[in-house]
């Protein structure tokens, strides 16, 4: 596995960009490229030198304000510029977070995700953020954000309430990103992680798989994750939801074992990451979850739904783990 380990050149100006070693696209490609077997026995050792092969995350994910968004992001229902039928949502009281976060607790979740369709919150959207974050906090789950792009003091106004987590997802590699989004920036992006961890806060970044690019255009995402200094703690895989109206609507079928291939190469190349199985496990059968466990996926989503699309229900997610002999607080009882 060394060998696939190259070192190279660093502006040492960009952003979150570490030094050698680092994981070239070229690299990250050679271990797409791997006979399957070979690249999972890899992944499940390094799995197993940085966790408990049998434990997995649960997180729940809520949409606190849904809808009309000004980004042109092509995979989103919420956006304004696609004819999803989505309809816009004010923020949720703190009442209606608190039921919902009770009822994650008590289904088994640790962490508590709020959404919000933004491009950037505004400082009144900040001020009820805060206090969503604050009642998800007095419930004792992790709480998660995931609101736009933040500046460095928002950043700061968030932990201060006791943020944990903020999702910012880089969403496809760079020399792809102009046909999947136009109305922001990689660097946007990338700006907005560096604000969340110089803040102190915990950093869940991942992307989504299954847009029409290559092999290499997923190799691509991977490298920029894997180079992010330090690389996030969390990493959400997500795959397409194909939804009527969005520009991707007509995207074909991944392969599912391309999508356990990424899985496998997220873990070698970011080993101490909470990898998630995120947006798509509805559309994967029970086969495809085992192998992306297998593959070094120790986090799922879980609740029947996911901002706007569904999502595998409690129960079945319940029955799945119990049959392979995977362990959470739900299963632990």
């Amino acid at each position: 596995m060394e060998s696939l380990l190259t070192s190279a050149a660093v502006d040492p100006a960009a952003p979150n960009v570490a030094s050698a070693p680092r994981w070239t696209t070229d690299s990250i490609l050679e271990l797409l490229d791997l006979p399957l077997p070979e690249l999972m026995y890899r992944a499940q050792t390094v799995h197993r030198q940085y966790h408990d092969p049998l434990q997995i995350e649960l997180a729940t994910l809520l949409s606190i304000k849904t809808g009309g968004c000004p980004e042109d992001c092509g995979y989103c229902p919420q956006s304004v510029h696609h004819p999803t039928g989505v309809q816009a949502t004010k923020v949720m009281t703190p009442d209606e977070v608190r039921a919902a976060a009770r009822a994650a607790k008590q289904a088994g979740a640790t962490r508590f995700c709020m959404g919000a369709a933004w491009r950037a919150p505004n400082e009144r959207d900040l001020d009820k953020v805060v206090q969503l974050v604050q009642v998800v906090k007095d419930e004792g789950l992790e709480a998660c954000c995931t609101l736009g792009m933040l500046s460095a003091d928002q950043a700061q106004r968030l932990k201060a309430a006791g943020l944990d987590y903020y999702n910012h997802n880089l969403d496809t590699a760079p020399e792809l990103y102009g046909h999947i989004i136009t109305t922001r920036d990689y660097q946007d992006r990338l700006d907005t992680l560096q604000h969340v961890r110089e803040a102190g806060i915990h950093v869940c970044c991942g992307g989504i798989v299954g847009m029409g690019e290559s092999r290499r255009g997923r190799a691509g995402l991977i490298a920029q994750l894997a180079n992010l200094d330090p690389y996030p703690e969390s990493v959400p895989i997500n795959q397409l939801v194909r939804v009527q109206g969005t520009p991707l609507a007509e995207q074909p079928d991944l392969d599912p074992l391309e999508f356990v291939r990424t899985v496998a190469v997220a873990r070698i190349t970011m080993p101490r990451a909470k990898v998630r199985l995120s947006a798509g496990r509805r559309q994967m059968d029970d086969a495809t979850q085992v192998l992306c466990f297998l593959a070094g996926a120790n986090s799922i989503f879980y609740g029947d739904r996911l901002l706007t699309t569904g999502n595998p229900d409690v129960q079945a997610d319940q029955a799945l783990l119990a049959r392979v002999g995977l362990t959470s607080s739900v299963l632990a009882g």
